[in-house]
């Protein structure tokens, strides 16, 4: 349909069943478009240098009078008879724009990297904290601005306050990533930080693990903190009792007063991360098998993987699910959810059993440890840690110096 789109015409034009446009017969390319649902929108259309028909939106009508409509195709149309491709420059008009409302640190963190991260990455969250407490002092910089010399004085600043070269090494690796994120999605044309180096760490000399009497003491401390617990529930339901209070669930005939001794012990006899114990479902053990699995979205890695379980670890799961349910998380909160936090409890624990420096990720070193101390080969031990690259494993070969001892000996 043809007629010169005017005021008078456009009030006439009523919905179909399907959409239709009715062409100016003045300016060629200029167009309304007509929806079934009433709604009506201005167009120029034409062809670009590679003949390919572009249709560029003027605007809806109601928001812009039929003059107005025309005369901005006009102008349109002057610019394509001059050879501008009108909707690539408008589509790259809106990239420029977007690109510079991401621009500084502060907009591209909060409107870019952190929903990405969040939706991506399982410990998503404690990245997106990490960096808004670190490096909150970048936030009004551009992208480009955040350069080496920046960091390099930010981190000599850190180091001086007492801050670990590994803690470092993990709050600007977040960094790094997060800036490579934006030169992946063209905010920027290269990372500025591609050349900064990590500290180089002794990954040998921080491997911590329990000696005989420290794990002796920790069983010690697991089994009086459960002593403990049991008695005060006995104690306060006597006093509920004589009061005509309802009673507590008692613990009397539990193996364990709470999560946290089949939890330690969990995770000294299968090198779980902490994370991975407290997402771990009973559909994910396997108590006749001997097995449990921990699914490639629960791992750091991403892969799933298959931990044996030996005697002590069936034991102890088969008592803990005697005590607590077949379904749900292994290790639930109170309110039955997964746990997120056990800080208090392992505090109290170590204070307990007198430990020093070791912190509940060392379970998992020390599970490493005394393996490659038994003789148990470095690949099998990466198998069952997880790891994805050999050379992490390797913190523990000095563990077993018998192997370097046999090979040196070998030279006459």
């Amino acid at each position: 349909m043809k007629a010169k789109l005017t005021a008078n015409t456009i009030k006439t034009l009523k919905p179909e069943r399907v959409l239709y446009e009715v062409r100016d017969t003045e300016i060629k390319g200029f167009l309304v478009r007509v929806l079934p649902s009433g709604a009506m929108t201005y167009f120029f259309q034409y062809r670009n240098a590679k003949r390919r028909q572009q249709n560029y939106r003027i605007g809806a009508v109601g928001t812009l009078k039929p003059r107005q409509a025309r005369d901005i195709a006009e102008k349109l149309a002057g610019k394509v008879l001059g050879g501008i491709d009108i909707q690539a420059n408008k589509k790259a008009e809106r990239t420029k724009g977007e690109i510079e409302k991401y621009q500084t640190w502060e907009a591209f963190l909060k409107l870019q990297f952190k929903p990405w991260v969040l939706e991506h990455r399982r410990q998503g969250a404690q990245t997106v904290k990490r960096l808004e407490t670190n490096f909150g002092d970048l936030k009004e910089k551009p992208l480009t601005d955040i350069n080496s010399w920046i960091i390099e004085k930010w981190r000599a600043k850190r180091l001086k306050d007492g801050v670990s070269k590994s803690t470092l090494n993990r709050d600007v690796g977040d960094l790094k990533a997060a800036l490579t994120k934006a030169t992946e999605w063209r905010l920027i044309g290269s990372s500025p930080l591609a050349a900064l180096k990590p500290f180089k760490l002794d990954e040998t000399a921080t491997v911590r693990y329990l000696s005989g009497a420290e794990e002796k003491r920790l069983r010690e401390a697991l089994k009086a903190r459960d002593d403990l617990i049991k008695s005060k529930r006995t104690s306060a339901n006597d006093w509920r009792s004589e009061r005509g209070y309802a009673l507590l669930p008692t613990l009397i005939r539990c193996t364990y007063a709470d999560y946290l001794h089949p939890m330690i012990l969990v995770a000294k006899n299968t090198g779980m991360r902490r994370g991975e114990l407290f997402q771990l479902t009973w559909k994910d053990v396997n108590l006749r098998g001997k097995q449990l699995t921990v699914g490639g979205a629960k791992a750091k890695s991403g892969q799933t993987r298959h931990i044996p379980l030996n005697a002590e670890a069936v034991t102890i799961l088969k008592f803990w699910q005697a005590q607590t349910s077949n379904k749900g998380p292994v290790f639930p909160s109170e309110q039955g959810t997964p746990l997120t936090n056990i800080k208090n409890s392992w505090s109290g624990l170590l204070k307990k059993a007198r430990l020093k420096d070791f912190r509940f990720h060392d379970l998992r070193h020390d599970f490493a440890s005394k393996l490659v101390m038994a003789g148990v080969p470095l690949n099998t031990v990466r198998d069952l840690l997880g790891h994805t690259d050999l050379k992490t494993t390797l913190r523990y070969a000095h563990l077993a110096p018998d192997h370097k001892a046999e090979a040196v000996e070998m030279i006459k």
